[in-house]
């Protein structure tokens, strides 16, 4: 089906129906918060096909509740036209779009297995080499060493913008399939990132779409370890959103992408999260199975981090993940003792990561009945965060303020409950 038929399709399914005019102004409502800016004509052109709705794409997937960023036979079907064209859409909207599992589970569908040689035997303005290549994975590797330090929120806009100028002028220029291959590849980290930095703002829709495209840019490149990273990726937020078959299905494809590869940090990564949606699928045996095949892994690897996404996840990394699986288990003592693990001996030099550890461990803590080093631990979580912008210190912050009423009064829970208060 084409985005015009999906559209057309989208709105009579609406109960009740749908014109094309009640479509046109619920569009208009969205963009700009009142009637009149699009029309019935327009509606109708888009869904014959006489037009592409390019600045009104996103709005429609809103209004109508549809994915339209994978349809084959539309005039947006090409991977790096769509994720350009999600990146321009990103930069103009503020709305959240809602997450769902099927966005997750069409990262699984086939990816243009002729996307490189096709655009790599056509003609361009630009001619790119491995320079440019080298420019994007340089930009993406600054641009998330801030978000690691001081959130997603801090540079997101950056690296979209970096994206669909930069990065753009590049995809679109003249080039060998062996350079188009690396190209692919390395903006499919780039779009990763972003997807990372919309999640930890706290846009799981918008973060959710990124991590697709990465996936298909990644699998059209022939990267098998870059592709299984974003399937890594939808299948941890797909746990946190509370689509657990999605996430099982997501993680197990993960795994098994990235069973053959020789880093041995890639192979912890992603057999920790099917470890994780396992156990939030209440499956012990395979969660249990898969930690300790996680950890064979990572006893292996190398303290340094490599190039890869993967190659930087860290033994401080692994140890906080696997203490929060443990705790999902119910072994709150293996809890506590990855939770200091991860801090105390192979440490965690980003003060967002440390922070979240830390709050983490606090709730570990006052399971376990230990409310007075719960409190402390939670004060050290307050000074690590001081300026950090991420949805999940936001997040730390109102768990702790809702328990802190249940707990005995005592002169360091006051003490906690008034930093807090000046916090949120």
């Amino acid at each position: 089906m084409t985005i015009g038929e999906r559209i057309r399709e989208a709105r009579e399914a609406r109960r009740p129906k749908w014109s094309q005019e009640k479509l046109a102004d619920e569009l208009s409502v969205a963009r700009w918060g009142k009637t009149g800016f699009c029309g019935r004509q327009q509606v109708y052109r888009w869904e014959k096909g006489r037009r592409a709705p390019r600045e009104w794409l996103p709005f429609i997937e809103q209004v109508l509740g549809i994915d339209l960023s994978g349809d084959n036979g539309g005039p947006i079907a090409d991977t790096v036209t769509s994720v350009m064209h999600l990146g321009g859409s990103d930069v103009d909207r503020r709305q959240f779009l809602a997450a769902s599992a099927a966005v997750g589970l069409a990262a699984l569908d086939l990816p243009d297995a002729e996307a490189v040689t096709r655009r790599a035997n056509r003609p361009g303005p630009v001619a790119v080499g491995a320079g440019e290549v080298e420019a994007v994975r340089t930009m993406t590797t600054t641009l998330g060493n801030a978000a690691s330090e001081l959130g997603g929120g801090h540079a997101r806009h950056l690296a979209v913008r970096y994206l669909t100028v930069d990065v753009k002028k590049w995809l679109d220029g003249r080039y060998t399939e062996a350079t188009g291959r690396d190209l692919f590849a390395a903006t499919a980290e780039l779009v990763h990132l972003i997807g990372w930095m919309a999640r930890d703002e706290g846009d799981q829709g918008l973060s959710q779409k990124y991590h697709l495209h990465s996936y298909r840019l990644a699998a059209e490149a022939g990267e098998n370890e870059l592709a299984a990273t974003a399937l890594r990726g939808l299948a941890d937020q797909a746990i946190d959103l509370g689509h657990i078959p999605t996430a099982v299905r997501l993680a197990e494809a993960c795994e098994q992408r990235g069973r053959k590869l020789t880093n041995v940090k890639a192979l912890a990564y992603y057999r920790n999260t099917y470890a994780r949606a396992a156990a939030a699928d209440g499956d012990r045996t395979t969660a249990v199975k898969l930690l300790s095949s996680a950890q064979a892994a990572i006893e292996q690897a190398p303290a340094r981090p490599g190039q890869s996404w993967a190659s930087h996840y860290s033994h401080g990394r692994w140890a906080h993940e696997s203490g929060m699986i443990h705790a999902r288990l119910g072994d709150l003592a293996a809890a506590e003792e990855h939770l200091r693990l991860a801090l105390d001996i192979h440490g965690l030099d980003r003060k967002r990561t440390r922070a979240i550890v830390l709050a983490d461990l606090g709730h570990v803590q006052l399971k376990q009945g230990d409310t007075e080093t719960a409190l402390a631990t939670w004060n050290e979580f307050l000074d690590c965060s001081e300026g950090v912008q991420s949805v999940r210190i936001g997040d730390g912050l109102t768990n702790i303020a809702a328990r802190l009423p249940g707990l005995p009064n005592s002169p360091a829970a006051s003490q906690l409950g008034e930093r807090i208060s000046a916090r949120v």
